[in-house]
C-alpha cells in the first residue's frame, strides 16, 4: 500500500512553521520524506539552496554522516537546483557522481548549492557542492532527463 494513498496533489509544498519555515519540500515522496526531509528555497539571485538538519538517523556506524545520505540529498538538489530548467516537468536521474571531501556530523546545517552548466531539450547538467556548517562535504556531479507525464 502507498504511504500516500489517498493525496491526489503530487506538487511541493510550503512549510509552515518550524526550522524550515517558508521552504518548500515535496511531501509525498515516502523515501525523501524519511531520508531527509529535504527543503529548497529560491535565493534572491535566483539560484537555489537545498537544506536539512543532520540528526542521529542520518549517521553511518562510526558516527558520521552516511555517505548514502549525502548521495539522496545530491539527487534531491539536482533537481532543485535544475528548477526553471525543469519546467514543471517529470524528469528522472540518469548520472550522479561525487567526491567525498570531509566527513559531516549531528547537527551540523547541510546545504547544497550549484548551477546549471548546461540544458536544451530533455537533458539538463548540473553541479553543485554540499557544505556541513558552511564547510565542503560533498561535491557532484548529475544528469537529469526531462520524461513526457503519464
Amino acid at each position: 500500500m502507498s504511504e500516500d494513498q489517498g493525496v491526489t496533489d503530487h506538487g511541493p509544498k510550503r512549510v509552515s512553521g518550524g526550522e524550515f519555515d517558508g521552504w518548500t519540500h515535496w511531501p509525498h515522496d515516502p523515501f525523501e520524506s524519511r531520508s531527509g526531509p529535504f527543503y529548497y528555497r529560491a535565493e534572491p539571485d535566483g539560484s537555489v539552496v537545498s537544506a536539512f538538519r543532520a540528526e542521529p538517523r542520518h549517521m553511518n556506524g562510526g558516527g558520521f554522516m552516511h555517505g548514502g545520505c549525502l548521495m539522496t540529498f545530491a539527487d534531491f538538489a539536482l533537481f532543485a537546483i535544475a528548477t526553471k530548467e525543469l519546467e514543471g516537468s517529470h524528469a528522472v536521474t540518469l548520472t550522479l557522481s561525487g567526491d567525498f571531501l570531509d566527513p559531516a556530523h549531528v547537527g551540523q546545517l547541510m546545504e547544497a548549492r550549484g548551477e546549471v552548466t548546461r540544458a536544451g531539450g530533455k537533458t539538463i547538467f548540473v553541479r553543485g557542492v554540499i557544505t556541513g556548517d558552511g564547510k565542503p562535504v560533498f561535491a557532484f556531479n548529475g544528469i537529469i532527463r526531462k520524461i513526457r507525464k503519464g
